[in-house]
């Protein structure tokens, strides 16, 4: 186990693969821990040196006073990877994580070289969509929400598996206050802006049955992005890296290639 102390609050991350290796940033989604990515981690190259971590609130990290902003948890992955020496890297963010790549590349390119927008957004929701569903969190826990947050993140194939169970219960051992900490941090995000203005390689995942970021507004993101490639996984929904980990290694692996990874 490994804690960071980035100033008052610590994060827990977990670094893997050989201190030579091509450098890469995994960052989950709303209401995940670094273990979202446990399904894909053995399809991947051998030669990768991989950064995951839990966000503020998340996992085994603290969870800070106050109210948090996107630049908040961009500014705690960019801390997080100059204490771990990762420059010039390849990072991979889901949903939330995806919106931490798109700050992070705009505000520090030294650290980005090339990223991968799975399931996310440039902005995604409304303030008034965010507020209601914080509301309802605040006031009844992740209970009061889950049937629509699963409903959205994964297909109706996948909510008849045994696997689904586990996936569920992974998600309600959230933190309510991590929850609604992040949840704020996305209703006031609108990287349109800033995201038009960049200039790296990028590859776009979505899946068909997604009701969190659907394919349309995963490509309305790309298609800010010039030379940007995109992939839909047919039947996944929110976390096709949980419902199709074979498909979605592949893709992975495919565009680490074309950056020259093997």
């Amino acid at each position: 186990m490994h804690m960071a102390d980035l100033g008052g609050y610590r994060l827990h991350y977990k670094v893997e693969g050989p201190k030579d290796g091509t450098p890469v940033v995994f960052a989950n989604s709303l209401g995940t821990d670094l273990r979202m990515w446990d399904p894909i981690m053995p399809l991947l190259p051998q030669g990768l040196r991989i950064l995951r971590y839990d966000k503020r609130g998340h996992g085994l990290s603290d969870t800070p006073d106050g109210r948090w902003s996107m630049g908040n948890l961009v500014h705690d992955v960019e801390q997080l990877m100059d204490l771990n020496g990762f420059k010039d890297a390849i990072f991979v963010g889901l949903s939330i994580g995806g919106m931490i790549a798109q700050g992070l590349a705009a505000k520090r390119l030294d650290l980005v070289r090339a990223m991968v927008l799975s399931n996310t957004a440039a902005k995604i929701g409304t303030r008034e969509m965010w507020a209601d569903r914080i509301k309802t969190v605040e006031e009844g826990g992740l209970e009061a929400a889950l049937d629509g947050t699963m409903q959205r993140w994964f297909s109706a194939k996948f909510r008849d598996t045994i696997e689904y169970t586990g996936w569920q219960n992974f998600h309600l051992r959230t933190p309510v206050r991590g929850w609604t900490g992040c949840a704020g941090a996305i209703s006031g995000t609108d990287f349109i802006s800033s995201t038009s203005g960049l200039r790296l390689p990028t590859l776009g995942i979505a899946g068909s049955e997604d009701g969190s970021t659907p394919p349309d507004l995963v490509r309305e993101t790309l298609d800010l992005i010039p030379g940007s490639q995109f992939h839909l996984i047919r039947g996944a929904g929110h976390l096709p890296c949980i419902e199709n980990p074979e498909e979605y290694a592949r893709v992975l692996c495919d565009f680490f290639a074309s950056q020259g990874v093997s």
